[in-house]
C-alpha cells in the first residue's frame, strides 16, 4: 500500500497530490513555492478558496496546468501551534475525504508537514497510522448493493529523507492502526456472534499466525484450578466459559515477564442485580478490554519487541436463570480469598480476579488489567479520559508514558488505605465485592489489587473510552479499541530501569 519516492516535481501523473499549508506570511519554499508558481497558491488563500485552518481539506482541480489531477490541501493551523496529535487528526480528515472522492491513490509530499518539532520521520507515522483508523468500518448486517466499495489502495510518499527509516515508521504506524480496528470489529460484534467460545477461537488463530503459545482452559480446567469467581459469573449461563492464555517469549529466558489481562465479558445483563433495560442495551461491548489485549498481541505479533509477554482473558457472559449466582453468596477466588457478593453487576472485577492470578502463574512479573469495569469512571473522567490505579508509581509512569506516545488520555485515581479497608469489610468472607456507589471506580480498582497483592500493577478502566456515539476524524461511532496501542507501546518502551 505504501511506497517511498525521492520528492518530484509537477510532471509525475497522479490522481491526486496531498499537500500541507501552514497559516504563516513567511514565503512558500519546496514544492508550496512550485505550485505557487503555477497556480497562484498564495493569493487562493488570501481569498479564502484554500483553507489553512487546523484538520480543513481543499480540493481543486489543476486543470491541466500540472500533470496531477487534482491537489488536496490540508489545513494544519499556525506552526507553532500544530501537534502530533492534532496533526494525526489531519490526515484522517484527508483520508476520509479521499476515499469519499472514490480515489484509489495519492502522493503526499511529507516535507509540507514538517515543523521545527515534527520531522518528516513523524510525519509518516501519523499518516500510516491515521489512514486505517480514518477509514475503519465495521461490516454490518445491512444488505448491500453489488457495487465494489472503493478504497484507498496506494499512498506514495514524496519525501529526501532515510527511506528506510521511513518505511519503518510506515510498517510500525499502520500496524498499530490495523490492529485497533481488529480491536474495534471484536467490540463492535453482536453478543449472539461472540461468545467466550468464540474470543477464544480468535485468539487461537491469533496464536497461530503469530506462532504464541496458546492455552484455553475449559471449565472442568477452571473447577480443578479452583477459579470460583470467574466460575461463579458463569453459573447463569449456557455458555460455556473460556480462560483465553496467550504467550509471546521475547528473550531467551522466562523473565520480566508483562502479564496483559483483559475483561472478557462477551454480554452482561447484570445477574440478578439486573441493569434497567436501557442500560442493557450496549453490553455486547463489555469485552473491550479482552479486544484491547488482543490487539496488543496483534502488534506485539508483527513487531516482534524484545520482551516476554503473557495475555490472559478470563470469558464469560453474566447472565440471569435458576442456576445463576446471587446477592449474599460467598464464593472462592483462585488465589483463596474468599469473597462476599454483594452486586451480581459487579462480575467484571471477579473474573479479572482470578485472570491476574493466573497471569501470576504464568509469571506474569508486570500487570496492566484492562477492564470496561464501572459507570462510576464516567462520572469521574467522562467519555473521553481512561481511568487509571496502580500499586506501584514507577510502573504507573512507565505505562502513562506509553499512553503519552500512543495519545490515548488517561488520568491517575488513588487507592488509599481506607480503600482497601471498605473491600475487606465483610462479616463472612475476606472480600466483599461491592462496598456501595461512594468511589465506585475506585473500590472496583481497590478489589483488583487484593489479587495483584505485591505484583507491580496497573488497572485501566476503559468503560467510558471502548465506545464512542459519535464518529471523529479517526473512525466512526461505536468501539474504539483504546488502549491497544498503550498496552503495544508499554511493552515495546520496556527495560530493565522498570524495575
Amino acid at each position: 500500500m505504501f511506497h517511498i519516492q525521492k520528492s518530484a516535481d509537477l510532471t509525475e501523473v497522479t490522481e491526486a497530490l496531498v499537500v500541507g499549508v501552514f497559516k504563516q506570511t513567511k514565503p512558500f519554499d519546496g514544492i508550496l513555492a512550485d505550485l505557487d508558481e503555477q497556480l497562484d497558491i498564495r493569493n487562493l488563500i488570501k481569498s479564502g478558496d484554500i483553507e489553512v485552518r487546523n484538520k480543513a481539506i481543499t480540493k481543486i482541480p489543476t486543470l491541466g496546468k500540472i500533470d496531477p489531477k487534482r491537489i488536496f490541501f490540508v489545513g494544519l493551523g499556525r506552526p507553532k501551534e500544530m501537534t502530533a496529535s492534532s496533526l494525526k487528526e489531519g490526515f484522517g480528515e484527508l483520508f476520509q475525504h479521499i476515499q469519499k472522492c472514490g480515489i484509489s491513490e495519492v502522493s503526499i509530499a511529507l516535507s509540507s508537514f514538517e515543523t521545527d518539532a515534527i520531522n518528516e520521520y513523524m510525519c509518516a507515522y501519523a499518516l500510516s497510522e491515521a489512514l486505517p483508523l480514518s477509514t475503519y468500518k465495521f461490516n454490518d448486517y445491512k444488505r448491500r448493493s453489488n457495487e465494489p466499495a472503493k478504497r484507498i489502495e496506494k499512498v506514495t510518499l514524496l519525501t529526501d529523507e532515510d527511506n528506510q527509516e521511513i518505511e519503518n515508521m510506515v510498517r510500525t504506524g499502520y500496524i498499530y492502526g490495523k490492529a485497533t480496528n481488529s480491536a474495534r470489529t471484536l467490540v463492535n460484534l453482536p453478543g449472539n456472534m461472540l461468545t467466550a467460545t468464540d474470543l477464544a477461537q480468535y485468539a487461537r488463530e491469533l496464536g497461530e499466525k503469530y506462532e504464541f503459545e496458546v492455552e484455553i482452559l475449559e471449565k472442568e480446567d477452571m473447577e480443578k484450578l479452583g477459579m470460583g469467581a470467574l466460575l461463579a459469573v458463569n453459573k447463569g449461563s449456557v455458555e460455556p466459559p473460556k480462560m483465553i492464555v496467550l504467550k509471546y517469549q521475547g528473550k531467551k529466558e522466562w523473565k520480566d515477564v508483562i502479564g496483559l489481562v483483559g475483561k472478557g465479558i462477551t454480554y452482561d445483563t447484570g445477574g440478578y442485580s439486573l441493569k434497567p433495560r436501557q442500560s442493557m442495551v450496549g453490553m455486547k461491548t463489555d469485552m473491550g478490554g479482552a479486544a484491547s489485549v488482543l490487539g496488543a498481541m496483534e502488534v506485539i505479533g508483527e513487531i516482534r519487541p524484545n520482551q516476554n509477554v503473557v495475555a490472559v482473558i478470563p470469558s464469560t457472559d453474566n447472565m440471569v436463570s435458576a442456576s445463576a449466582f446471587k446477592p449474599d453468596d460467598v464464593i472462592t477466588a483462585m488465589s483463596g480469598k474468599t469473597i462476599e457478593v454483594l452486586n451480581t453487576d459487579a462480575e467484571g472485577r471477579l473474573a479479572l480476579a482470578d485472570g491476574i492470578t493466573y497471569a501470576k502463574h504464568h509469571g506474569a512479573e508486570y500487570l496492566i488489567d484492562v477492564a470496561t469495569l464501572t459507570g462510576g469512571v464516567i462520572v469521574a473522567l467522562g467519555e473521553e479520559t481512561t481511568g487509571a490505579m496502580t500499586n506501584n508509581q514507577k510502573w504507573y509512569e512507565k505505562v502513562a508514558e506509553a499512553s503519552v506516545e500512543a495519545q490515548e488520555d488517561m488520568w491517575q485515581l488513588p487507592i488509599f488505605e481506607r480503600d482497601k479497608k471498605r473491600v475487606r469489610n465483610s462479616a463472612i468472607a475476606d472480600l466483599n465485592n461491592s462496598p456501595g456507589r461512594e468511589g465506585h471506580a475506585i473500590m472496583a480498582g481497590a478489589f483488583i489489587g487484593e489479587f495483584a497483592e505485591e505484583t507491580p500493577w496497573v488497572h485501566l478502566d476503559i468503560a467510558g473510552t471502548s465506545v464512542t456515539k459519535k464518529s471523529g476524524s479517526l473512525g466512526p461511532s461505536g468501539a474504539t479499541g483504546v488502549m491497544v496501542r498503550t498496552l503495544a507501546a508499554a511493552v515495546e518502551r520496556f527495560d530493565s530501569e522498570t524495575k
